[in-house]
């Protein structure tokens, strides 16, 4: 896959600024359940390759405006593992879910809704079952920042963002600054459109599932309830762990298919 990519990293250099460097890439399968650290992966018009194409819906809830179940009602979610079972074709791939007792279950199948609770069911939107936008970004300052005033070392899979950036400077939530702006990262080009407004999810620790309630409330006293930023995709491509983030500038572009 990377011989791929070796012509765009030859190619000329574009005008730009670097504005920090991709540090991880997190999809999320199953939405809910836990992350897949990437290594390099196709950005695609829907966000991530595979990333949130799965969903499970509370019973009673299908009119719901939220129908989905998340870590806010099961936190033990997140300690459920999906996998692909053809990780290069992700869309195409049958999609497999390692359960907390060790079983490893197809994502369709009865038993794994069962056991998330009654009259729970799974459904599957091609376009991906996102809050808000299809990307979400955070950087390591923001993690540092937050940490620093919650006095804790914060995963950044807590706030479940697809790209951490370890930003240059010294801003305390340098990706604030790069929304309206266009970011070109390896094959790829992303405009950030917004913050993003969080809610009691990020309390919950991904590895312990303990609850910190000062997260959000730190979130809602110092950021207006916000923090990281939401993207689109301007240019699909390929993106992967070390790519240079160059800032292209504040853009009214629109992404044409």
């Amino acid at each position: 896959m990377s011989l791929s990519r070796t012509k765009s990293r030859r190619a000329p250099s574009l005008p730009g600024r670097k504005v920090g460097r991709i540090v991880a890439l997190w999809r999320y399968p199953v939405k809910s359940m836990g992350a897949e650290a990437l290594d390099e992966t196709e950005l695609s018009w829907n966000g991530l390759a595979g990333d949130r194409r799965w969903a499970f819906i509370r019973d009673g809830k299908q009119r719901s405006g939220f129908p989905w179940l998340t870590i806010r009602e099961r936190p033990v979610m997140a300690h459920y593992q999906p996998r692909f079972a053809q990780p290069h074709q992700p869309d195409k791939s049958p999609t497999l879910v390692r359960t907390p007792a060790g079983a490893e279950l197809d994502v369709v199948d009865p038993a794994l809704a069962a056991e998330l609770g009654a009259g729970v069911r799974v459904i599957k939107q091609d376009r991906g079952v996102f809050d808000a936008l299809p990307l979400s970004l955070i950087t390591t300052q923001t993690l540092a920042t937050l940490g620093a005033r919650v006095d804790a070392e914060l995963d950044a899979r807590r706030f479940r963002p697809n790209l951490v950036v370890a930003a240059t400077g010294r801003a305390a939530f340098p990706e604030d600054g790069w929304i309206g702006s266009v970011l070109r990262i390896g094959e790829a080009r992303v405009r950030l459109d917004k913050r993003d407004q969080r809610c009691v999810m990020v309390n919950i620790d991904p590895t312990t599932t303990r609850r910190d309630p000062a997260i959000l409330r730190a979130i809602a006293k110092h950021r207006a309830g916000c923090l990281g930023v939401y993207g689109t995709t301007v240019q699909p491509g390929r993106v992967a762990v070390g790519d240079a983030v160059i800032l292209e500038g504040r853009s009214a572009v629109t992404a044409t298919r």
